[in-house]
């Protein structure tokens, strides 16, 4: 599990790197050319690299709490007999009789398509904690489903 918590790392230190030089290196360039043009209120080049300024400081914001986050995460501390990060999670979706797997994983793992969903969609967060047997319902952008834990596999019974 350390590796893939380093891989994670490794790919938000490469936005990183990626954003600061941006921040640092480019955006100045592009707003000293946009100021060299005049006049600041109706120049829309300088605007421009003023909003992407913005939003490349935002998104370093979010990716270092993000990179906190993680070196936060304490694998030994989830539960071995319940859904949480890991975890693999057969449910049935009660309206459709369907079994659906899921995979219990980070925002930057996640890919539904895959059956990965993220333990902070609406999904994720309503099946984590929860044991086989036990019934949810979740608000989707679809409407409510309602779904029973049929199977269960921890990270421990993987290992």
């Amino acid at each position: 599990m350390t590796d893939l918590a380093e891989k994670i790392k490794k790919k938000l230190k490469d936005e990183i790197a990626s954003l600061e030089h941006e921040l640092h290196s480019e955006l100045p360039q592009e707003l000293k050319k946009a100021r060299a043009h005049g006049d600041l209120k109706e120049n829309a080049e300088f605007k421009s690299a003023k909003e992407r300024q913005s939003y490349v400081s935002a998104r370093l914001g979010q990716l270092h709490q993000r990179m906190a986050d993680i070196s936060m995460l304490n694998l030994s501390n989830l539960p071995k007999d319940r859904a949480a990060y890991g975890s693999r999670i057969v449910v049935l979706e009660v309206a459709k009789s369907t079994e659906i797997e899921y995979k219990l994983v980070t925002v930057e793992e996640a890919d539904v398509t895959k059956g990965l969903i993220s333990t902070s969609s609406p999904i994720g967060r309503a099946l984590l904690g929860k044991k086989v047997g036990d019934e949810v319902s979740v608000t989707t952008p679809a409407g409510i489903r309602e779904y029973e834990v049929v199977r269960l596999i921890t990270i421990y019974d993987e290992e």
